[in-house]
């Protein structure tokens, strides 16, 4: 079994001292995220995906946003800083983008085209004095196809992809714009830009204190009117353990909690909290190796692994709070397409193919897997992962399980497979963003961006496969883009590349006091609309 006196105790920790804060006036919402620490402030976050669901779209804007209005369709991208872009038609690697008229930085800055130009450089350009590590090891391998950048004029930039890319807007969507001025005015100093950062978005950061809270008011200047917050402050707290977000939330020193426990969620309602949740692109699943010597390079291995999870025991585990995975999107996914292999449980058929692979009782396979005690979209990792681990034994794969702290987690992911910090495993429990081509195909599947060159993990190389991308990403008109990306989820399912388990419903709880939050499909949320009775 897993131990969680660690989580626990640095979750009550973060509560004792927000209890120690004095009470907070009606117009004020509190959040406990899973995160252990507040997500980096200084533009492009860490925490996954909810680092840039509250550190990410709400200081800060990209040049392309999402819209995250609607609960009844999935979301799409919408002019953000960029008011519209287009690709040359005589170079499909040249992109351009007009950019918004009067907006400004919260420090009172203009945003123009040479910011678009800098901030690029402090992700991409080492030599450049503004290049930030940090955020570098977010941003970078989310904009892999940009090649060139430069200032036209101050409302017109243009990007060079070093292929013809369709993606380029998904990627961009990941870049949010922080302040050259600011970052000249705390005396060049990243740190000190994290204490008081300056963006474009709808909020402002107006207290920080690291691994306990954050603080955010209002922009009342934001571009975009009909977004600006009409909440007075939201207050964000780490609590990365499941038993105290939930403790807290039911002594109202929180108003919401992202990710409650399922076992809670009756007790919550009963006790008029309300649960929101909806589907959206997220997937929960273990990432697989393909380096030299994986037992998973055997695909009947990973057949019988996917063929071993009780899937529909998982979701009575859960209280009915996941979708079962049928692939690595969700079954009414327009490019899911048409697989052959149907991923279901049936454990004899799981073993039959072990012994296929030379795998018997007397001679078991033994795997070590990397996981995290919580975490951005990692559901209820702990349990979930020991439901697995036994589901596995009952067919003859023992699995030892390697535990990180989330951060720590991503970080390893980055590192890829054959990295020495991944002591030895063979497969990796990560939730993915998979809202677009890019995030949810070729950042795992193409050759060329095996970590340490992307997000890569498994070392996964197939030229079929890098075919497929290229055709896809080379396809501009729309329906005949989709038409490739069906065959490329056809065969990640035929190939069961990955062991594909569950899509999250993201699950939320909170006072009734909260009104007017639109759970959007998405792994970002917008929180402007939201006010408290």
């Amino acid at each position: 079994m897993i131990s969680l006196k660690k989580n626990l105790l640095g979750g009550l920790a973060v509560l004792a001292a927000f209890s120690a804060a004095p009470a907070l006036a009606q117009g004020t919402l509190r959040i406990g995220m899973t995160a252990s620490d507040v997500p980096l402030t200084t533009g492009q976050t860490d925490q996954g995906g909810e680092g840039m669901r509250f550190m990410g779209y709400t200081l800060y804007d990209a040049l392309i946003n999402w819209d995250l209005s609607s609960a009844d369709k999935a979301s799409s991208l919408v002019p953000g800083l960029a008011t519209s872009w287009k690709v040359d038609a005589a170079d499909p690697t040249r992109w351009v983008f007009t950019l918004r008229d009067g907006v400004k930085f919260h420090d009172g800055s203009d945003f123009k085209a040479d910011a678009v130009v800098w901030n690029l450089e402090k992700l991409l350009n080492d030599k450049a004095p503004q290049f930030d590590p940090k955020q570098a090891a977010q941003g970078r391998s989310r904009i892999p196809a940009v090649a060139s950048y430069k200032v036209i004029d101050d409302k017109t930039v243009e990007i060079k992809t070093k292929t013809p890319d369709a993606f380029l807007p998904y990627q961009i969507s990941w870049i949010m714009m922080s302040s050259p001025a600011q970052w000249e005015k705390v005396g060049k100093d990243w740190n000190k830009f994290a204490q008081t950062p300056s963006g474009t978005g709808p909020w402002k950061l107006t207290a920080f204190q690291p691994q306990t809270r954050a603080e955010l008011a209002p922009n009342k200047d934001y571009w975009d009117k009909a977004r600006v917050p009409k909440l007075d402050k939201m207050v964000l707290l780490p609590i990365p353990e499941t038993a105290t977000r939930t403790a807290a939330l039911r002594s109202g020193q929180v108003d919401w909690i992202e990710a409650p426990s399922p076992d809670a969620i009756p007790s919550l309602e009963k006790a008029g909290l309300k649960i929101v949740s909806n589907a959206y692109p997220h997937n929960w699943t273990w990432h697989l190796s393909f380096a030299d010597g994986s037992l998973w390079k055997d695909i009947r291995v990973r057949k019988a692994a996917n063929l071993a999870v009780d899937r529909e025991g998982l979701k009575v585990l859960l209280k009915g709070m996941m979708i079962p995975a049928k692939g690595f999107l969700t079954p009414g996914s327009q490019w899911f397409g048409k697989p052959t292999f149907d991923v279901k449980f049936d454990p004899e058929a799981a073993k039959k193919l072990l012994a296929e692979a030379g795998y018997t009782p007397a001679k078991p396979i033994t795997a070590k897997v990397l996981i995290s005690s919580s975490g951005s979209g990692q559901m209820q990792p702990l349990a979930m992962n020991e439901y697995i681990q036994q589901n596995l034994a009952d067919v003859g794969i023992k699995i030892e399980f390697e535990v990180a702290e989330w951060n720590t987690l991503i970080n390893l992911w980055r590192a890829g497979a054959k990295s020495d910090l991944g002591k030895g495993a063979s497969a990796l429990n990560f939730s993915y963003f998979i809202q677009d081509p890019f995030t949810a195909f070729i950042r795992h599947l193409d050759s060329k961006l095996v970590a340490p060159n992307g997000t890569n993990w498994g070392l996964y190389q197939d030229p079929g496969m890098d075919a497929l991308l290229e055709k896809a990403r080379t396809t501009f008109e729309a329906k005949a883009q989709d038409e490739v990306l069906r065959q490329v989820h056809e065969k990640i399912v035929d190939d069961a590349l990955f062991l594909f388990v569950t899509h999250d419903v993201a699950p939320r709880a909170m006072s009734p006091k909260v009104t007017g939050f639109v759970q959007a499909q998405n792994w970002f949320q917008d929180f402007s609309p939201i006010t408290m009775k």
